[in-house]
């Protein structure tokens, strides 16, 4: 497995961010392994919920996970607040890091994920393609 080690600084986009490094790297295949720091701002989309929910505080990052390619990410996180408050949700464009974000991204050899509209769910969901 090759790693992709970085760090995001005070008011990077957290999302933006990831998807940034998996382009220029060309990330394939890639899952998170680790991501901890804080966010001043978190911009989340709760389960069966529609639209986004802004969060204007400050969190710690408890847990990222999720897939990474070039084609895309899936990623959901998990926050703690200032009284140790959990809250967690789809991760969505918008989260802000507060003080740094530092994130490890494992990326998988012989197979590549892509994107692609699954007519059940009617979402483009995650093809995995095993590479020869």
């Amino acid at each position: 497995m090759k790693t992709h080690a970085f760090r995001l600084r005070p008011g990077d986009d957290l999302k933006a961010g990831i998807i940034q490094v998996a382009l220029e790297r060309k990330v394939e295949a890639g899952i998170i392994l680790t991501c901890v720091g804080s966010l001043r701002r978190a911009h989340l989309r709760f389960a069966d919920q529609l639209e986004g929910t802004l969060l204007r505080e400050k969190f710690e990052i408890v847990s990222l996970e999720g897939t990474v390619s070039a084609a895309g990410v899936h990623l959901h996180m998990a926050l703690s607040d200032a009284d140790g408050g959990l809250v967690g949700g789809h991760l969505l464009e918008g989260c802000l890091v507060h003080t740094t974000a530092e994130v490890v991204i494992g990326e998988l050899q012989g197979v590549r994920f892509v994107r692609e509209v699954d007519l059940d769910t009617g979402y483009q969901e995650l093809t995995i393609y095993e590479e020869e």
